[in-house]
């Protein structure tokens, strides 16, 4: 529920409106779990509060994962009545994945590591949007999982909540990105995951230019995604992960329905900020996407779209009964020179947290480290 909504709760009890802000800075900025803590509501409001049944929801964390990177991978629980459970992951430093896409132009600049004794200087939470995922890459451990359910709104904020109080992040002080890029296609929960992005903007205080939202390629929704305002809209990335359609709609299916043409020309719908650029993300599979014609024919189609645009290149991460092979160290590093010779601008980004099954199409709600 956001500011408005809890306002009119307070108003259905016979409170003043300004309680509803109240109770919003205390649940999304204080980050406050249960109503009898928060001194700010007078004691009688509180007691009324929790006797019409009211509580303050968050999803649970409920097994933690710890990589010898320091990454960290969770096991969090939803709301009742089916208690599902999903994957969110905390990167200290990130992966490197919003380099050259605008976010280093937003932002306040990271406190020493002294002055904050955390420990890092920037972060990156992975977030999840549904449990499991219906769209069936081949490369991907979620898509074993088939899709369960959508993760409501509150599901989806809570988790970075949760995350954030755990690693005592201090909103507008400390770098934190967020990346919608764990389990599920944000764009077939188009209205859960906007709402949430809306609450973490509007209610939490983060900056929708540290967020990015990574879709298959659903045009319905990119379209939609185009008619958001900036001041609630994340970043872009096109997980594209094959040079043409013939490859790609082999390794992701969705393709045959919303080839690579119908994608890009959606995403030229998109109204960006300055210095902003779309992102293609592309998954290296080992004799399959890795090979220098394809980084060849990447080139062309990345320039032929027009945009301003990156390429963000990652090593595909292996995951049991899945017949890929990781790509070998200098044919990556050849498909990167190949890009940047063909005047794109190209990333690698850092595998974190492989030896948790945390990386990059690894998440399958593994209750293994």
């Amino acid at each position: 529920m956001n500011a408005a909504e809890l306002t009119e709760c307070m108003v259905g009890l016979g409170e003043p409106r300004w309680r509803g802000r109240q109770l919003a800075e205390a649940i999304y900025r204080q980050r406050i779990v249960d109503v009898e803590v928060i001194t700010t509501l007078p004691k009688a409001l509180r007691q009324k509060i929790a006797e019409e049944g009211w509580q303050i929801g968050r999803p649970r964390i409920v097994q933690v994962f710890t990589s010898v990177d320091g990454t960290e991978r969770y096991l969090v629980q939803g709301r009742a009545p089916d208690g599902l459970t999903v994957e969110t992951v905390w990167m200290p430093e990130g992966d490197d994945g919003e380099a050259g896409d605008g976010s280093d132009d937003s932002g306040p600049v990271p406190a020493s590591l002294n002055e904050s004794g955390k420990g890092w200087d920037r972060a990156t939470i992975c977030v999840s949007s549904q449990v499991g995922c219906a769209v069936n890459c081949q490369f991907c451990l979620t898509a074993k999982l088939g899709l369960q359910r959508n993760l409501a709104a509150g599901e989806i904020a809570g988790q970075v909540v949760a995350v954030l109080d755990r690693q005592k992040v201090e909103v507008g002080k400390d770098r934190v990105n967020l990346v919608f890029m764990g389990m599920g296609e944000p764009f077939l929960n188009y209205d859960n995951f906007m709402a949430a992005v809306r609450l973490l903007v509007e209610e939490v205080g983060l900056s929708p230019q540290r967020m990015t939202v990574s879709t298959s390629g659903i045009v319905p929704g990119i379209q939609r995604f185009a008619e958001e305002p900036l001041e609630v809209r994340p970043k872009l990335a096109i997980s594209l992960n094959a040079p043409n359609d013939e490859i790609r709609s082999e390794v992701m299916p969705i393709n045959r329905k919303w080839p690579i043409d119908a994608v890009v020309d959606a995403v030229r719908g998109i109204r960006l900020r300055t210095r902003e650029r779309i992102t293609f993300e592309y998954v290296l599979l080992g004799g399959v996407t890795d090979q220098p014609q394809h980084a060849a024919e990447v080139a062309r189609l990345v320039r032929r779209t027009g945009l301003p645009a990156k390429v963000n290149l990652i090593a595909w991460n292996p995951g049991p009964g899945i017949a890929y092979e990781t790509p070998q160290a200098v044919a990556v590093e050849t498909f990167r020179r190949a890009l940047a010779a063909g005047g794109v601008p190209v990333y690698l980004r850092r595998p974190r947290g492989r030896d948790i099954y945390a990386a990059c199409g690894q998440l399958k709600r593994t209750v293994e480290g």
